[in-house]
């Protein structure tokens, strides 16, 4: 199964994410099958780039999204400050 979840990136005590559809049998800084967006916790308020067409494709392709990117891709589509959709991935 192909779930949309993160993958942590940056340096130590520097996080930042890359949210991403990838078998859910791979590690979690394992090769992707595509790279739908970035988070940025350290920013205030934190930065949040999505690709809303490339999650939706996926989730019509039967993917499933983790707690964490369901709750960045609820925020967005709520239209939270700092938070910016992409429709060109």
């Amino acid at each position: 199964m192909v779930k949309i979840r993160m993958m942590r990136m940056g340096s130590k005590k520097r996080p930042f994410y890359r949210v991403m559809a990838i078998d859910e049998r791979k590690q979690r800084d394992g090769r992707p099958l595509e790279f739908l967006g970035t988070y940025d916790p350290r920013l205030d308020p934190p930065a949040v780039k999505l690709d809303l067409e490339g999650i939706d494709g996926w989730i019509g392709k039967g993917a499933q999204m983790s707690d964490t990117v369901r709750s960045l891709v609820n925020g967005v589509r709520r239209g939270s400050g700092a938070a910016e959709a992409s429709t060109n991935g």
